[in-house]
């Protein structure tokens, strides 16, 4: 099993992204787009009681029918800060996908990866610690710039830097519905990342592994927390 330690402190967990952004590949274009093994994580909080629920969810990538599904239960063990997330998350991501007898593939997080201020959110974090292929599909925006794409299914906008590098992308998955926001967590590449989040979310505007993953997570945690 991974053993990661917690950071002291948010300039500890600083230098700990810098260390392991270095490690990030981004030169490999990642599992073909509708085919294989593709794993949801997400997770669920109470923070009255400081406890993270994750849920990793395995769907054939064909048929997006379950393969297999787990949970994990931890302790928060690092305070809110924007920009530092995966450091509450990670180490019950990590337990959560460990326990997968299946897979778990190419794994699809509920956040970012190099849409990050610091280059180097949640998928791109799991990544490079578990050697997998990693794509970030966010809900919502970050900080990075971007132009509302076209209504059609498929159109796409980039997520820009200050400095005009292209991060991510604004991709509409149903149209006329709100866009959701892909970046490459690790060794996928951006097109292919978009390519996966259409051929994962059919039916609704997010992708099917996110679904899953957050309905099974929300219900681990009720069933954790009384």
């Amino acid at each position: 099993m991974t053993t990661i330690r917690t950071p002291a402190d948010e300039a500890e967990a600083r230098a700990v992204q810098d260390e392991l952004r270095a490690r990030v590949l981004l030169d490999e274009p990642g599992p073909p787009p509708g085919s294989g093994l593709v794993t949801g994580v997400d997770v669920a909080y109470d923070d009255e009681r400081d406890v993270v629920v994750a849920a990793a969810v395995v769907l054939d990538a064909r048929t997006l029918t379950v393969v297999e599904e787990t949970t994990a239960t931890g302790k928060v063990a690092f305070p809110y800060v924007p920009g530092l997330l995966a450091f509450r998350e990670i180490p019950t991501v990590l337990a959560a996908l460990e326990s997968l007898t299946a897979g778990p593939g190419l794994v699809v997080c509920d956040g970012y990866g190099r849409a990050h201020p610091r280059r180097f959110g949640l998928a791109s974090h799991l990544g490079v610690l578990t050697g997998l292929p990693v794509i970030g599909v966010a809900k919502n925006p970050f900080t990075f710039a971007y132009e509302e794409p076209a209504a059609a299914r498929g159109s796409f906008s980039p997520l820009l830097a200050d400095d005009g590098e292209e991060l991510g992308r604004a991709l509409r998955t149903r149209e006329g519905v709100k866009p959701v926001y892909v970046s490459v967590g690790h060794r996928v590449s951006l097109g292919n990342a978009c390519a996966h989040t259409l051929a994962l979310a059919r039916d609704f505007r997010l992708p099917e592994t996110t679904r899953r993953a957050d309905a099974l997570c929300r219900r681990a945690l009720r069933e954790a927390t009384g």
